[in-house]
This record gives structure tokens, C-alpha cells and sequence, in this order.
């Protein structure tokens, strides 16, 4: 009998059990770290609050402003004109709203190729309501440290009244936001009134509360959660980006290795480079990123940190610019101001410009072009064609004429395209500014003035006190 390898006989010895590993619950979600940006004064933060000054004036001050006795910019969806100061627009202008969203994409992509998120650091609505929540947070609570000092403390009745009178402004301010925002839908005068006599309708109540609680909740409470999580530019922006591109960063060969040192003395001779490691430029960021470590998708090109590391620049006697607007390529050829600019002007930077200025000169020509008369014809469906005293054949249209303009006019309508066409009945018609009506028309011809079945007919109507605002449109004429 064969007897079994014994290198193939295994045996096992018993073992110690292993001990239990305790479970371990982990979160998908961070919770949220409060930030405190450091309040600071500069040259690009004084451009930075010009933009909000700018476009809070803009916003707050066009919806009270009046043009021909009316609101001078007011969308009314009910009556579906959108008004824009001397301009009213129609449904059927749908294509100036398209070459302004294409014009408003084209220059976010020319900005964002030659200097990063110029949008997001200084006029994105969600930027500019952070810097002036932050700005009444400062003025109620104090700055940065005196707020963290205030948030480690507990509960007491100065704790809370500060607290309550910053979200009373908060909120106040919110709801002054959108109602001024409803108030380019809504006529801002009645609007006004309606709030004043506590008569506000269903509707507008609802998107001043829904606007007023976004304001408040993305400016007060989630700020650089916006930007990013939630806005999606964040996220693409890397794509428009090139070697050429101006972005904020941080220059490593002239900083590094970074430490702190006395004013005085001279940093070479410790080995060390400019950057003193102060923090600053961390302090002041909204969105709590250290630039010394590179381009990241949560700077939002504010220029914060900028200005911040110039005044410690100029406190300790180094040349400004360790962190600054530059390119991949400047840093690593070491290119001057000269050539950075030269190299605005690539390839993709002239594309975008050029296409943004073909689509520009092209709606600007058509929307001076633009007629301020708009005339549909159609047909009566229940009689196409009838026989009347005198042999001849009637047949019946409706007009819908369109006065987009804001000046009254009296309107002569003629018809041609069959010999003795002719319009039966009323050929005027009165309208005033900014209105629309249906016009019913009735044409006549001889029955052997064409051929049987669809004849090809004219419709004109001319302003009779400018003739040069005429519209044509084709319509057919039916012999049985």
C-alpha cells in the first residue's frame, strides 16, 4: 500500500482567536468649519467693493427709475412684454435673448482664458452678497478674532443680542433684495403699495420670501459651501485654463523655504526665503485655501491674499509680488510683465474675441434694424372661399398687428397680387403703444381674376404718418 507524501501532509495548529476590532462609523459629509476672513484694505479689494457698489446701484436703483411714464426696466410676464428702457420686446424676439446668453458665455470664456475667474473673485452675485454680510457681521461683532472669541464664548445676553441684531439685518436686508427683485416682474410702484397696505398677492409673497431666504442663507450661512459644492464653474474652470492664463500664485522659488525672522535681518542669511509663514494669506481667503500650495478649484480669484501679502511685504522691506497675478509660464521662464501681456494675445484668446465681435456688430445691427411693427395673417378655416353680389369671390383673414413700438399709430392696410384685389370694410385701424390686436379683413376679386384654387396675395401695413414703417406678408387668395 503506498503510504501518503508526508511533504504533502499538512497539519495546523490551533491558534489564539484574533481579537475583535471595534467598528468604526465614518461620515460622508465634512461638517462645515466656520470661516473668518480677515478684513483688509488694498488695491484690488478696492476694486473688489467698486464692483459691489457698482452693481448694488445698478440693481437697487434701475427698478424705481421711469421711462415714457412707465417702469423703465420691467419684465411683464402676465402681458409678455419685456420692457428695457426705451425698448419693448415681444415673444417673438426670443432671438435677442439667445445672442445675449451666447454673448454673456462667450465672455465668461475670454475672461476666464486671460485672467482666470475674474467673475467669481468680483462681480458674482453670490461674492458680492458675502462681502457685505461680512461687512455688517465686522461692524456688529468686530473682526475676525473678536468674532471667534465671541462664537468660544457661552451663551449670555451680549452673546445674543449680537447675534440677533446681525441676522436682523441680515434678514432685512434679504427681503429688501427680493422684493427688488420681484419688483422687475411686478410694477415697483405697486408693488411698493401693496406691501405698504398688507395687500400682497399670493405670488409675489411667495418669490420675495424665496429670494430674500436665498439671499440670507447663501450670504449669511453657506457662502464658500457655494462656490464649492455648488456652483458648477468651479468644476469646468480647469478647461479654459492654458500656461498663459493670469491666475493668483504663490512664487515658491522666491518664498520657499519659508519661516518666520526679525525685521532686520537679512532672510538669505538664514537660508530662508521671502515668505515670513504669517498666515496672512490664509486669514483673509473667503473660501479658507493656502495659495502656497498651488492653483486650487476653490480659489475663487478675489485677490485677497494679494493684497494681504503686500503689506507684509511693504511692513518687512521686501519688494511686493510673492503672491500675485502671473502665468504657469512666466513662472517657470521667469518672464517679465512684458511678456506676460504679449502672451494675452494666443490663438484661443482671438477666436473668443473675434466670435464675440462678429455676434456683438450682428445683433446690434439687427436690433437698429429692428421694425417696430410685427403683422401675422391667417386665414378664416370656416370659409375658405364664398361668392358674393356681383359674382365676385370673398375671402377672409384675420390680422394680428403688432405695434412694438411705444409711439401711437394710425395704420393703412392694403392688399395686392390679383388684379383688382381689393379690401372690403374697414382698411384702418388706430393703435396705441406697446399693444397687439386682431383685425379681421375681407378681400374681394373678380372670379376670373386668377387661376382656380391658391393664388399668391399680398398683405401691407403702413403707418400713415411714417411710411417708412411698413411690414409685407405673403398670404393666398382661394378661387373656386
Amino acid at each position: 500500500m503506498n503510504q501518503p507524501d508526508p511533504v504533502h501532509k499538512l497539519e495546523f495548529a490551533p491558534s489564539a482567536p484574533l481579537p475583535e476590532t471595534p467598528a468604526v462609523e465614518e461620515s460622508l459629509y465634512e461638517v462645515r468649519k466656520k470661516i473668518y476672513p480677515r478684513a483688509l484694505h488694498g488695491w484690488f479689494a478696492g476694486w473688489r467693493w467698486g464692483t459691489v457698489w457698482a452693481t448694488q446701484l445698478m440693481f437697487y436703483g434701475t427698478a424705481w427709475l421711469e421711462w415714457n411714464g412707465r417702469q423703465a426696466v420691467l419684465f411683464d410676464l402676465a402681458a409678455r412684454k419685456f420692457y428695457i428702457f426705451g425698448l419693448v420686446f415681444w415673444p417673438q424676439d426670443f432671438i435677442y435673448l439667445t445672442a445675449l446668453l451666447v454673448i454673456s458665455a462667450l465672455l465668461l470664456f475670454l475672461f476666464t482664458a486671460v485672467a482666470g475667474r475674474l467673475f467669481c473673485g468680483y462681480a458674482c452675485p453670490q461674492t458680492v452678497y458675502t462681502e457685505i454680510f461680512l461687512w455688517i457681521e465686522r461692524r456688529i461683532e468686530g473682526d475676525r478674532g473678536a468674532q471667534m472669541k465671541l462664537d468660544r464664548q457661552p451663551l449670555s445676553a451680549k452673546k445674543f443680542g449680537l447675534k440677533a441684531a446681525k441676522h436682523a439685518v441680515w434678514i432685512a436686508l434679504a427681503l429688501w433684495t427680493g422684493f427688488t427683485f420681484v419688483g422687475y416682474f411686478t410694477p415697483m410702484r405697486e408693488l411698493a403699495a401693496e406691501v405698504a397696505g398688507l395687500n400682497l398677492g399670493p405670488w409675489e409673497t411667495f418669490w420675495v420670501l424665496f429670494y430674500g431666504f436665498a439671499t440670507y442663507g447663501n450670504a449669511g450661512w453657506m457662502r464658500e459651501q457655494v462656490c464649492k459644492y455648488m456652483c458648477p464653474y468651479a468644476r469646468f474652470q480647469s478647461a479654459m485654463f492654458d500656461r498663459d492664463t493670469l491666475i493668483i500664485t504663490y512664487d515658491a522659488a522666491r518664498g520657499e523655504p519659508r519661516g518666520s525672522r526679525p525685521r532686520n535681518v537679512d532672510p538669505a542669511s538664514r537660508g530662508l526665503g521671502a515668505c515670513v509663514d504669517c498666515d496672512i494669506c490664509v486669514q483673509v481667503c473667503p473660501t479658507g485655501i493656502d495659495i502656497r500650495k498651488g492653483l486650487q478649484y476653490e480659489c475663487i480669484g478675489c485677490a485677497a491674499c494679494i493684497d494681504g501679502c503686500d503689506q507684509v511685504m511693504d511692513k518687512m522691506g521686501y519688494p511686493r509680488g510673492l503672491i500675485r497675478y502671473s502665468t504657469e509660464n512666466a513662472l517657470q521662464s521667469r518672464l517679465d510683465h512684458r511678456a506676460i501681456v504679449q502672451r494675452v494675445f494666443r490663438p484661443r484668446v482671438l477666436v473668443y474675441s473675434g466670435i464675440l465681435l462678429a455676434i456683438g456688430v450682428v445683433a446690434s445691427t439687427a436690433l437698429w434694424l429692428r421694425l417696430p411693427l410685427k403683422v401675422d395673417v391667417i386665414r378664416d378655416r370656416g370659409v375658405l372661399a364664398r361668392e358674393v353680389e356681383g359674382g365676385q369671390i370673398e375671402n377672409v383673414y384675420r390680422l394680428q398687428i403688432m405695434n412694438t413700438g411705444e409711439v401711437p399709430h394710425a395704420f393703412q392696410i392694403t392688399a395686392g397680387g390679383l388684379p383688382g384685389i381689393a379690401v372690403v370694410g374697414a382698411d384702418r385701424v388706430e393703435m396705441a403703444g406697446a399693444t397687439t390686436r386682431a383685425v379681421p379683413i375681407r378681400l374681394r376679386v373678380a372670379a376670373d381674376a386668377g387661376k382656380k384654387g391658391a393664388n399668391r396675395i399680398r398683405f401691407t401695413v403702413r403707418a400713415a404718418d411714417n411710411p417708412a414703417l411698413s411690414v409685407t406678408e405673403k398670404a393666398s387668395f382661394v378661387l373656386p
